[in-house]
């Protein structure tokens, strides 16, 4: 399958449009057709409907395959080009908003580094596409468990810390003055969706609102507020409005790890030795 037909097809169907497509790609709308077309006579099945313009049951299965296949190729190419350059002056950090805790801003230096803020599922394919050098992403995990991170490429995980958690709630909620919290205590609670930031618990019932912002403080003001509960570093949660719970069962931890293509070198290797140093993870 030729990834140059796969990406005219993603586009035409990202942008509902075949002109659309090919304006952004840079072809004429005819060899944008011809892209499709010739998609469609190796697979031997019509992947889109054109009037109007959308996948068909074979289009949409394909599309399901095509971001990872061409992540993985996207990867596969900064991987073998950044082994051929030579090692950046500066670096470009990757750090979702809640991993720029004290050792990221004690490790960073005063110049040389630029720092990227993305959502935590974002952090690895730019560490895989050569968009950043390095990537910090955070997550819940049992302590001493690595993340669930996507498969987009082969990077090499280091652990750089672990924290406690703690629930955020409302200081008007029943539970604002227990001790500690199981989320057992919390089946039928409403729960904040914020992707950006943090999702909620694995076994959450049910969510409140979402909230597409990067903005934690934003995200705070809403669980202080009542719009659903959040669960964060115990650090962050106990400086935010509202009232922080820590959460003592199950046992959980907000894990932040490292991601690097291969063993890094120049400044992102130097970098890398700040943030992971007496790291016990």
């Amino acid at each position: 399958m030729d990834p140059h037909l796969l990406r005219t097809f993603v586009a035409v169907v990202r942008l509902g449009s075949f002109s659309a497509a090919a304006r952004e790609l840079g072809y004429t709308q005819s060899a944008v057709s011809q892209h499709i077309a010739g998609l469609e006579a190796d697979l031997r099945t019509e992947l889109l409907t054109r009037r109007p313009v959308a996948p068909t049951a074979a289009g949409t299965r394909l599309l399901e395959h095509a971001g990872p296949l061409l992540l993985r190729l996207d990867a596969a190419r900064a991987d073998v080009l950044r082994l051929a350059a030579a090692p950046p002056g500066r670096v470009t950090l990757a750090a979702s908003p809640l991993s720029v805790g004290p050792r990221l801003l004690a490790a960073l230096p005063a110049t040389g580094v630029t720092l990227r803020i993305l959502p935590p599922a974002e952090v690895p394919a730019a560490v895989a596409t050569g968009g950043c050098d390095l990537g910090l992403v955070d997550g819940p995990a049992a302590p001493s468990d690595p993340l669930r991170l996507p498969d987009v490429a082969p990077l090499t995980v280091t652990g750089v810390g672990e924290e406690e958690v703690a629930v955020l709630l409302p200081a008007g909620h029943p539970f604002a003055r227990r001790a500690s919290l199981r989320l057992d205590d919390l089946v039928d609670a409403r729960w904040l969706d914020a992707p950006a930031l943090c999702a909620p618990p694995l076994t959450a019932a049910r969510s409140a609102l979402r909230y597409d912002g990067t903005d934690l403080h934003g995200l705070c003001a809403l669980a202080a507020a009542g719009h659903g509960l959040v669960l964060l570093p115990r650090r962050v949660a106990e400086t935010a409005a509202g009232v922080a719970v820590p959460l003592s069962a199950p046992r959980l931890v907000h894990r932040t790890e490292l991601l690097s293509p291969g063993t890094p070198t120049g400044a992102a290797a130097a970098l890398a030795a700040r943030l992971t140093a007496g790291s016990p993870v």
